[in-house]
C-alpha cells in the first residue's frame, strides 16, 4: 500500500502535469502580450523618471555653484574695500586690520566665520560668528580642508577652482567636506593688496578664508528655491545613484552624500495605465489560481516535509540551537577558513569551549524531566544573547553545550567571554515557578595553538573541561600541556590499579603505634603501597586521589581491610589500624562489608580500629551514628583521625562514640613546647583524658617531642622517631625484642 508521503509527490506530479497543458495553450500567447505591454510601459516610465532625476542631479549642483558664485562676489566686494584696504597700506596693519574686519562683520553673515591669511597661513585678522578670533580658530578650520593655505603637507582632494569669466581657473577655490559630524563648505579667494603696502612686501600674497556650516535650515532653503524636494545629508549612501551627491572627506574618502527625492513624473504616467494592467493580471490570476489551488496542497505538504528534514538534521529541537552535527560541520569550516587564512599567533585564530552545567542533574531528579528541558531552553538563551555574530552556540547533547568563538582577541577574549557565561549561568533560573541556581564548568581550546583539527581540538577542550570540574567547578580553564600528562598519569592509574587490585599486586606497610613511654607496641596502622611493574613504587598521595575519582576507592580499600585482618591475626594483642575513605563509609553496604570481612578471615573484632576523618561524621550526622553504632555493638574500635584541622567539634566527640583521638601531626612539625601550638596539643590531651579518650599523637619525630607529649599525658605515640612503614615481617622482629626502641630513644 503506498504510504501518505508517496500519495503527495503523485499529486504534486499530475499537478505540474496539468499546469503545463493548461498553461501551453493560453499562458504563451497571453505571456508574450502582457510582457510586451508591460516592457513599454516600463521603459516608458523609467525613462522619464531618469530624465527628470538627471535634471534634479543638475539642479542641485547648478545650486552648490551658485551658492560658491554668490560667495566669491561677497568675497571680491570685501577684498576691494576701501577699509581692509586702508588697513593694509598702513604703517601698522596688524593692528588696524583687525578692527576693519570687525567693523565689517556684518557683511559675513553669510559665513559662520572669515579670516584674513598670508600664503603660509599666517592669520592678519579673523572673525567667528561676529566675534575676533585668531590663528587658533583658524587651524582648527584646516581639519575641514587641508588644502587650505599654511598646510605643510597639502593632501588630496584639491580645492576646486572656479572658472573666470574666460573658462580658465580662476582665483576662487571652494570645497565642501563632511568629517563625520557636520558638513562644511570652505571657499578661498586671493586678496591683492595696493601696491606698496607693507603686508605685501613681507608676507606676499593675501588670502580671504571664509566657511559656512551646511544646516538643515540651509538645506531646507535650497529645496524651495531650487524645487527639489527633501534635501537631506545622510551617512548611508543611497541606492539610487541619480538621486545622491557624495560628500567627501578631509582624507578623500567619502562618509556622506547629498541626498534627495526625485519627483517620478513616469509614475503618474504609469497610474494611467494601472487599470489596463489590473485588467489583463486579473486575467492571469483567473487562469493561475486554478493550477496553484490545485498545487498548493502538495507543495505545501513537501515543503513542511522538507523543513522538517533540515531541521532534525542540523538544529537540536529541544534548545532550538545547532546540534552537535552543525557544530562539526562549522567547527571545520572555520578551521579550514583559519588554514587557508595562516593564521596564528595569540591574537588571532578560534576557541571552542565546552559547557557542562552543574547540578543539572539535581534539577532533573528533584523537579523531574519536564523542569529539566525548561532549564535547558533557558540556559540555551542565555547563551546565544552572550555570543558575538559569527560566532557559534550549540548543545553538544544532554546538558553539554558548545562555543565556536572566531570574533575577539584570543586568548584575552576568551577569557571574558568565560566570565560573562558564569557570571549569565549563576543568575537563578525560574524553573516551574521555583528560583533554581545551578553553574556551569568551562573548559577552552585554542586553535592553531593548542591543535588544529576537529577531533583533537574537541578532545583538548574536554581535557580542560576536565580540569574545572576537579579544580572545584563554576570557572573555566584553558587547555595546557600538563593537563595532557596529567589525564594520562590517571588513565594509566586507573586501568593499572584496577589490574592491581584484582591480580593482588599491592602490598601493606605497617607503622607502629607505641606507648608514650616508647616501650612496648600498642597497635600498627596499615598503610597501602604499588610497586608498579613500570614506575616503581607510586606515592599514595599520586593513586589514593585518582581512586577516589575513578570509583576504585570502595574494591581497594575492601582490599586494605581483607589483607590487613590476614596479616594481622598473627600479632596477638596489638590493635589493627586502618583508615576509612569518605566515600567507602558513604557506601550504603559499608558495614556489612566490614563486619563480611572480619567473618570471612577470622578476626577478632575487638583488635579492630577505623580511623574517621571528622568530615565523614558532619556530612551526614545522622547516618553516620548509625554505621559506627552498628560497628561498636560488633566490637571495632573508632578513632577520630587528623583531630584539630577540621570542625573538632565538643558536639561530635560527645554525639559520637570514638574511643580514641589522633593529634595531626601538623601540630609537631614546628612545635615548640612553649609555642601556640604546644598550648592545644596540650588542650586536645587534656580533652580527650577529660572524656575519657585514648589520645595518640602522629608525627613524632623528635626526642624533645616525645618528652613535651609524654609530659601532657598523651597515651600513644606514632612517628618516624619510632619507625616508618614497614613490612609485616618488620614488625615481627620488632615484636620480638623486650624493648625494641630502647637503643633509638638512648641516641635520642
Amino acid at each position: 500500500m503506498p504510504s501518505h508521503f508517496v500519495a503527495k509527490l503523485t499529486n504534486a506530479d499530475a499537478s505540474a502535469r496539468m499546469l503545463k497543458s493548461t498553461v501551453a495553450t493560453l499562458g504563451c500567447a497571453f505571456l508574450m502580450v502582457m510582457a510586451a505591454s508591460v516592457a513599454v510601459i516600463v521603459a516608458i516610465t523609467g525613462d522619464a523618471n531618469r530624465i527628470e532625476a538627471e535634471r534634479q542631479r543638475d539642479r542641485i549642483e547648478a545650486a552648490i555653484e551658485s551658492q560658491v558664485r554668490l560667495r566669491e562676489l561677497r568675497f571680491q566686494t570685501l577684498a576691494a574695500t576701501g577699509d581692509l584696504q586702508i588697513s593694509l597700506a598702513g604703517p601698522d596693519p596688524l593692528m588696524t586690520l583687525q578692527t576693519a574686519l570687525a567693523q565689517i562683520g556684518n557683511r559675513f553673515l553669510e559665513f559662520d566665520g572669515a579670516y584674513i591669511v598670508s600664503s603660509s597661513g599666517l592669520v592678519f585678522a579673523g572673525i567667528e560668528g561676529g566675534s575676533p578670533a585668531g590663528q587658533a580658530g583658524y587651524d582648527a578650520l584646516k581639519h575641514f580642508s587641508p588644502t587650505l593655505p599654511g598646510t605643510p603637507h597639502a593632501s588630496d582632494p584639491p580645492m576646486h577652482r572656479l572658472p573666470d569669466r574666460h573658462g580658465a581657473p580662476g582665483s576662487t577655490a571652494w570645497s565642501l567636506t563632511h568629517d563625520g559630524f557636520e558638513t562644511v563648505g570652505v571657499v578661498v579667494i586671493d586678496m591683492t593688496p595696493r601696491r606698496g603696502s607693507l603686508i605685501s612686501q613681507l608676507s606676499g600674497p593675501i588670502k580671504i578664508v571664509g566657511y559656512r556650516r551646511v544646516t538643515d535650515a540651509l538645506l531646507g532653503d535650497l529645496a524651495r528655491r531650487y524645487r527639489v524636494a527633501d534635501i537631506r545629508i545622510v551617512r548611508d549612501m543611497p541606492g539610487d545613484p541619480l538621486s545622491r551627491r557624495a560628500i567627501p572627506a578631509p582624507d578623500g574618502s567619502v562618509k556622506a552624500w547629498f541626498s534627495w527625492s526625485p519627483d517620478r513624473p513616469g509614475d503618474a504616467m504609469l497610474r494611467k495605465f494601472i487599470w489596463a494592467l489590473a485588467g489583463v493580471g486579473s486575467l492571469f490570476c483567473a487562469i493561475f489560481t486554478f493550477v496553484i489551488h490545485r498545487l498548493r496542497g502538495a507543495a505545501h505538504q513537501i515543503a513542511i516535509r522538507e523543513s522538517q528534514i533540515q531541521r532534525l538534521a542540523g538544529q537540536d529541537e529541544l534548545s532550538l540551537l545547532p546540534n552537535r552535527r552543525t557544530f562539526d560541520i562549522r567547527l571545520d569550516q572555520e578551521l579550514a577558513l583559519l588554514g587557508r587564512a595562516g593564521k596564528s599567533g595569540n591574537g588571532s585564530g578560534l576557541a571552542v569551549m565546552l559547557i557542562d552545567l552543574d547540578r543539572f542533574k539535581a534539577v532533573n531528579d528533584t523537579y523531574g524531566h519536564t523542569a529539566g528541558d525548561e532549564l535547558i531552553r533557558q540556559v540555551a538563551q542565555r547563551l546565544s544573547k552572550l555570543v558575538r555574530g559569527g560566532d557559534t552556540v550549540a548543545r553538544i547533547g544532554g546538558d553539554e553545550f558548545g562555543i565556536i568563538q572566531t570574533h575577539g582577541r584570543f586568548p584575552a577574549g576568551c577569557a571574558a567571554l568565560g566570565e560573562r557565561i558564569l557570571a549569565s549561568l549563576t543568575e537563578p533560573f525560574v524553573i516551574m515557578g521555583v528560583a533554581t541556581t545551578i553553574g556551569c564548568s568551562i573548559g577552552i581550546a585554542l586553535a592553531p595553538q593548542d591543535a588544529t583539527d576537529r577531533e583533537a581540538l574537541l578532545r583538548l577542550a574536554d581535557t580542560a573541561l576536565y580540569q574545572s570540574k576537579n579544580s572545584g567547578r563554576n570557572r573555566f580553564s584553558f587547555f595546557e600541556a600538563q593537563m595532557n600528562r596529567s589525564l594520562a598519569l590517571k588513565r594509566m592509574v586507573e586501568e593499572d590499579l584496577r589490574r592491581a587490585i584484582a591480580d593482588d599486586e599491592l602490598v601493606l606497610h605497617y607503622q607502629p603505634q607505641v606507648s608514650v613511654d616508647g616501650s612496648t607496641i600498642v597497635g600498627v596502622e596499615a598503610l597501602v603501597r604499588w610497586n608498579h611493574p613500570i614506575h616503581g613504587m607510586v606515592p599514595p598521595a599520586e593513586f589514593i586521589g585518582i581512586a577516589e575519582e575513578r570509583g576504585l576507592i570502595v574494591p581497594l580499600s575492601e582490599w586494605v581491610l581483607r589483607r590487613a585482618c590476614i596479616e594481622a591475626k598473627r600479632w596477638e594483642g596489638i590493635r589493627l589500624a586502618v583508615n576509612v575513605s569518605p566515600i567507602q563509609f558513604r557506601h550504603k553496604d559499608f558495614v556489612a562489608n566490614v563486619i563480611r570481612i572480619i567473618d570471612e578471615t577470622g578476626f577478632d573484632p575487638t583488635q579492630l580500629e577505623l580511623e574517621l576523618t571528622e568530615g565523614v561524621v558532619v556530612d551526614d550526622a545522622d547516618a553516620a551514628e548509625i554505621a559506627m553504632m552498628d560497628l561498636r555493638a560488633h566490637g571495632v574500635g573508632l578513632a577520630l583521625d587528623d583531630f584539630g584541622t577540621g570542625y573538632s567539634s565538643l558536639i561530635y566527640l560527645r554525639r559520637f562514640a570514638f574511643d580514641k583521638i589522633k593529634i595531626d601531626r601538623s601540630f609537631l612539625e614546628y612545635m615548640e613546647t612553649t609555642g601556640e601550638s604546644a598550648i592545644l596539643v596540650h588542650s586536645i590531651a587534656h580533652l580527650g583524658r577529660a572524656l575519657g579518650l585514648r589520645v595518640c599523637a602522629e608525627g613524632v619525630e623528635t626526642a624533645e617531642q616525645h618528652r613535651f607529649l609524654q609530659a601532657i599525658g598523651c597515651h600513644e605515640l606514632q612517628g618516624f622517631l619510632f619507625s616508618k612503614g614497614v613490612p609485616a615481617d618488620e614488625i615481627d622482629r620488632l615484636l620480638a625484642l623486650e624493648k625494641p626502641f630502647a637503643e633509638i630513644l638512648a641516641a635520642a
